[in-house]
């Protein structure tokens, strides 16, 4: 059996060869045996947004914050995720939280 790692890279590769169902087939796989891998909720983000399925892209974005609620890169990921789905008082909110990590204030994971 593969590991949540070994099964990630086949996803990146999947992506690579331009199978983004493959990819996001593959993510959700790992999920099943490692419900809280940041890697993968944060690929799911973006391929799941590139895939125009925005609610669930918005939810995996989520989960990398509250997985990593003190990361710069995982609220400025959010936010952009936001922004591209057109939720821009959730982006705004998002980007704010990156800001006041990056200066070194801790933040409340998003709801």
């Amino acid at each position: 059996m593969s590991t949540p790692h070994e099964m990630y890279d086949e996803a990146v590769a999947l992506k690579g060869a331009d199978d983004l169902e493959g990819a996001v087939a593959k993510l959700r796989e790992i999920l099943t045996i490692a419900p809280d891998h940041l890697d993968t909720h944060s690929a799911l983000a973006v391929y799941l947004q590139k895939l125009g399925q925005n609610a669930e892209a918005v939810t995996h974005a989520r989960k990398v914050c509250e997985l990593n609620p003190q990361d710069f890169f995982s609220y400025t990921q959010l936010s952009m995720i936001c922004m591209r789905c057109g939720m821009i008082p959730e982006a705004e909110d998002a980007k704010a939280k990156a800001a006041l990590i990056r200066h070194g204030a801790q933040v409340k994971p998003p709801q």
